[in-house]
């Protein structure tokens, strides 16, 4: 065993201890009835259910003590739910005492749960972003004004796709995914591309990015430990607190830089990131740029990784199935024609992209168990207590399974969406990849443009074959647990021109 192992298990063994000789030392009060649920350990209560793939772990649980079940997970008393009606009851319903959230000790960097958007309480300073974000960055009317960009950045995406193909050569799809909604959003808030692999920010930004997702995604004990917060034992909140430094410094060099050509020319440009200079100087709403920093490293963390990864699981999805990307490829050109590039304005007249998009959501959650919430009061469902404190899970993924919900729910079937008025957009609890209540991502809008265009045009585009002579059902679907669900082994394809 080496030194670093030797030292994390005595502080580990200190921490147990402490945590069996002040046991009370947890802030819930427990006064009603728990739903049920797994008999803990002591000390370690259920963590040792989890293993490395919670989603499922809990999804398992779920059948056998039912779709409210309650576990200890370390010394967090934790509600896991796993039904749409369940889900209904927490994200709208309750939403009032549900919605704010469980702080990882990771995002502490920085004081980043005081201003990142997703982990910051309901209060004035959330309705001051989220407003941003809606009228600012993800209207409708934005939207609308901005898809030449999204337009021509998935032609360079296109463009690169064609010459591998002429080449002979494979794609790693998620990663082309990545640098093109990379490119995109800082196009659209800095009006620069960041994944330039000419540029050396541009390869930082990319290094950062990966090691925050990394880091997040890695089980924290103390998370499940308060105690261990204070010597972080396993050093994520430390290596977190470098990598938002390097990110927020590189935003605060983009801002200061920025605001020196306002200042000297009187220049504003169109993009985001001038929206919201703009609003600090003008005081329309009550933010700083400190504020703003963290915004920006919210949208692109977040951003990048969700739609790159939900991507990868569809093409993964069309590329097992080839029956339904015959299908979605033959929409394609009777709407809109051999040759003739994709544009957003199509995309309500492909329902069966749509489908596709939308059963790639149900099997493939991006964020599995959502972000957790914590209740602020104690909340009565179905008879049971959620006590005040609680983490609240919402395990969409196992929503996403249900066979109380869905027919053959393992099966990658889009026609199940075609005449259905399910959505994506929090209405629909059997389908809730962003949330729901008014906790729901407000990325959402964009993300979807995103990945019907993105979609649209690969396989519209290019005909395509797996390396190595393999064959559709060898495509290994087997995912890795993190901040974001991924495919645990990169998809690579070979590309072929359609003529």
């Amino acid at each position: 065993m080496d030194l670093p192992s030797v030292i994390l298990l005595l502080i580990l063994t200190w921490a147990l201890i402490r945590a069996v000789l002040s046991i009370t030392s947890s802030k819930v009060n427990i006064s009603g009835k728990l739903p049920p649920g797994p008999k803990p350990l002591p000390v370690i209560g259920n963590l040792h259910q989890l293993g490395d793939k919670p989603h499922k772990s809990l999804a398992e649980l779920a059948k056998l003590h039912g779709p409210l079940m309650s576990l200890k997970l370390g010394q967090v008393p934790t509600i896991v739910v796993s039904s749409p009606a369940m889900a209904k009851e927490v994200l709208q319903t309750h939403d009032q005492h549900l919605s704010n959230r469980t702080i990882p000790d990771a995002v502490c960097a920085h004081d980043h749960q005081l201003m990142g958007l997703p982990w910051i309480p309901v209060s004035n300073l959330w309705r001051s972003l989220r407003k941003i974000c809606n009228t600012q960055l993800f209207s409708v009317k934005v939207l609308d004004a901005n898809q030449q960009l999204r337009r021509r950045k998935v032609k360079e995406l296109f463009e690169y796709v064609k010459r591998s193909g002429v080449n002979g050569e494979a794609v790693d799809i998620g990663r082309e995914a990545f640098t093109t909604t990379l490119n995109l959003l800082s196009n659209t808030i800095f009006s620069v591309d960041l994944a330039d692999p000419k540029s050396e920010l541009a390869r930082e930004f990319k290094e950062v990015t990966w090691n925050i997702m990394k880091d997040a995604g890695t089980p924290n004990l103390g998370d499940y430990f308060p105690l261990l917060r204070k010597v972080d034992p396993q050093g994520i909140r430390r290596r977190m607190t470098v990598h938002f430094k390097r990110l927020l410094d590189m935003f605060d060099g983009m801002i200061d830089q920025r605001l020196k050509i306002r200042e000297s020319s009187g220049l504003v440009n169109s993009d985001v990131l001038d929206t919201l200079l703009t609003i600090i100087e003008e005081k329309t709403e009550d933010i700083h740029k400190l504020q703003v920093n963290h915004l920006l490293l919210v949208l692109f963390v977040a951003g990048t990784d969700t739609t790159s990864s939900t991507f990868q699981w569809a093409m993964a999805e069309l590329l097992r199935n080839p029956e339904v990307l015959a299908k979605a490829r033959a929409e394609l050109e009777q709407v809109i024609g051999k040759g003739n590039p994709v544009e957003e304005s199509d995309i309500s007249r492909l329902p069966y992209l749509q489908a596709v998009v939308k059963e790639t959501f149900r099997l493939h959650p991006v964020v599995p168990l959502l972000l957790p919430r914590r209740a602020e009061a104690d909340v009565e469902i179905a008879g049971f207590t959620i006590p005040k404190g609680a983490q609240v899970m919402v395990n969409a993924w196992a929503i996403g399974r249900d066979s109380n919900t869905w027919e053959d729910p393992n099966e990658f079937k889009p026609e199940r969406f075609l005449g259905s008025e399910i959505d994506v957009k929090g209405r629909s609890f059997e389908l809730i990849p962003f949330g729901g209540g008014r906790r729901i991502c407000p990325g959402l809008p964009l993300a979807l443009r995103m990945l019907h265009l993105m979609l649209g045009t690969l396989i519209h585009s290019f005909d395509w074959k797996l390396e190595d002579g393999k064959k559709p059902k060898d495509i290994d679907l087997e995912d890795k647990f993190g901040i974001s669900l991924q495919l645990a082994r990169p998809l690579r394809a070979i590309p072929t021109p359609l003529a």
